[in-house]
């Protein structure tokens, strides 16, 4: 349970950032659709979740235990996964790329629309990764 908190937290963080530091994408649609997007884009290449976070629940009930009554998203959600291949790659040129590894795509619901997006990585090998999940992304969100 506290992995699962910890790893939600620490994956969370891009949802936040800047906009150079991450891609985003509208999905027209609702939250449910874009879950279920999501989760059939990645499975059909093959791959898979190894955990969805409900990042959007856990503030949602946590909100009020830290002092705040501020409401982040009305859903949020993050998919974690690898791709054996994809990650041998990028680390085999630089084995520090294990602190990239596992990949999310996340989807949250804020009052202006549904949205479908990644972190940015760094330049060199792990554009590949950022080929991958931006495909993902584009088949999710129909684009």
């Amino acid at each position: 349970m506290i992995r699962t908190i910890v790893l939600a937290l620490a994956l969370s963080w891009p949802m936040v950032a800047t906009s150079d530091e991450v891609r985003t994408v509208s999905f027209d649609g609702s939250f449910e659709d874009a879950t279920f997007s999501v989760e059939s884009a990645i499975v059909d290449r093959g791959l898979v979740i190894d955990l969805v976070s409900h990042v959007g629940e856990m503030l949602n009930r946590t909100g009020a235990d830290v002092g705040s009554d501020k409401v982040l998203f009305k859903n949020a959600d993050i998919f974690v996964f690898c791709s054996a291949v994809i990650s041998r790659e990028v680390m085999e040129e630089d084995p520090m790329n294990l602190a990239h590894c596992p990949y999310g795509i996340f989807v949250a619901e804020t009052a202006d629309g549904v949205i479908i997006g990644r972190r940015d990585y760094p330049d060199g090998p792990m554009e590949k990764v950022e080929v991958l999940l931006d495909g993902i992304i584009d088949e999710a969100a129909g684009s």
